[in-house]
């Protein structure tokens, strides 16, 4: 594990993020009012959830596509359980959790049971999961959730969303968990060389089903929370969340051939997404051209860290 180059990137990646707040401030006077980034705080939870545990995913040289579906799937479920099964909605959460956990277990046994590419094995489960959701849903919503609920995605805890909090959490673990840990260690261990990895007595596949599991069970707390904040169910919720994720760990750093990235790059990536759609949209930039312009900024990030990677390595 080559920190120093880690930290290389982190800081490349640390100085745009400073640099594009400072010029998106510049452009409106509403970008840093609290309540606008407390707003992009509630905002980019969902993505932040799944991206964490997409850091882990990545760095073993996998990639979950699934995870906007199981959102999605999560979401409907949800809805069912409580209104039209009649369960308790604490017991309707808990399912969802389950259910969440379970398809992304599904997914990590296709991949190391029957070694069928994390790409290809995620790409069906996504048709899947989202089919199985329309099919339930029926293109039908649910509503009229209890107050309670609505504390997840629109209540405060001392001036802070609530999900923040929950975010925080979730990436604090996460970075202890991969950062000081032997098991963190077996991570960066079989995405740099899995058949070194297992030659040396890790158990390879045990870890690949632990992440792909977190995986599904991040997506199902996403939706959770999804659920919570926008007051109802669709089927299509989620819809596109997969890539948002994906772009954040890897301008974060994480390599997508495996073996290397932190927590810490991830953050700073989704910071920086949203502060660039927040920001592009409140200067009356149309969403085409946030979008080219974060395409412009991924490619730029990993250019400049491969080049102080190569001269790391001379």
């Amino acid at each position: 594990m080559t920190w120093q180059k880690l930290l290389r990137h982190e800081t490349i990646l640390a100085l745009l993020t400073v640099l594009a707040l400072v010029v998106l401030a510049s452009q409106s006077d509403k970008f840093f009012t609290l309540d606008n980034l407390l707003n992009q705080g509630r905002l980019m939870t969902e993505v932040g959830l799944i991206a964490v545990i997409m850091t882990f995913v990545i760095i073993t040289g996998g990639i979950d596509l699934s995870v906007g579906s199981i959102l999605g799937l999560v979401a409907v479920l949800l809805g069912v359980f409580w209104k039209n099964m009649g369960l308790p909605l604490p017991v309707a959460i808990g399912l969802g959790l389950m259910v969440g956990t379970l398809a992304g277990l599904i997914n990590g046994l296709i991949i190391t049971r029957f070694r069928v590419p994390p790409l290809i094995a995620t790409l069906g489960t996504l048709a899947l999961y989202r089919g199985i959701a329309e099919g339930i849903s029926e293109a039908r919503s649910v509503r009229g959730y209890p107050d309670w609920f609505f504390v997840l995605g629109q209540g405060q805890f001392w001036g802070v969303p609530v999900q923040l909090w929950i975010l925080g959490v979730v990436t604090l673990v996460a970075a202890i968990i991969l950062g000081t840990t032997v098991w963190g260690r077996g991570v960066y261990a079989v995405g740099h060389n899995e058949t070194a990895a297992r030659f040396s007595g890790l158990q390879a596949d045990r870890i690949k089903l632990a992440i792909y599991a977190a995986s599904g069970f991040a997506a199902a707390l996403a939706a959770v929370i999804f659920v919570s904040r926008v007051s109802t169910t669709r089927s299509d919720m989620g819809t596109g969340i997969e890539l948002d994720a994906i772009t954040a760990v890897v301008l974060g750093g994480t390599s997508i051939f495996g073996g290397r990235g932190t927590i810490i790059g991830t953050i700073l990536g989704l910071i920086l997404i949203q502060a660039l759609k927040n920001g592009l949209s409140l200067a009356g930039i149309k969403s085409d051209g946030t979008i080219v312009l974060i395409g412009a900024v991924l490619i730029l990030t990993i250019l400049l860290s491969n080049l102080f990677h190569r001269n790391g390595n001379r």
